[in-house]
């Protein structure tokens, strides 16, 4: 399914979100990650952008879309914004690492279309 105009406003947020955060981790090992608030709220800013622009997405779109995560990520929003528990610096920085590249390149991907 292809997007409609309002979700794709919301993928585009979330693709600049992606941006971002991979500026921010360019070249930084986790050990300097975590001991640079800055940059660790600046991540975590982002993810919760990725997160609440991914609850607005049409249900429709989600549905035709279930390759990504998208509840996973909206939960990750929800444990950063309500603090649900500790916020494990750990699972920050493996988000980061490991899945926005991909949820970038998949965005992307409907952002052309």
């Amino acid at each position: 399914m292809l997007p409609n105009d309002r979700d794709k406003a919301h993928l585009w947020d979330i693709s600049e979100a992606c941006k971002d955060i991979l500026i921010f981790i360019k070249g930084v090992n986790f050990h300097d990650f975590s001991n640079n608030k800055m940059m660790r709220y600046a991540v975590e800013r982002q993810i919760l952008v990725i997160g609440e622009a991914a609850n607005h997405l049409s249900d429709a779109f989600i549905s035709e879309n279930k390759e990504i995560p998208w509840r996973k990520i909206i939960g990750m929003r929800n444990i950063i914004a309500h603090e649900y528990g500790e916020i494990l610096l750990e699972r920050i920085w493996v988000t980061a690492k490991e899945h926005i590249e991909d949820l970038l390149k998949n965005v992307n991907g409907f952002l052309e279309e």
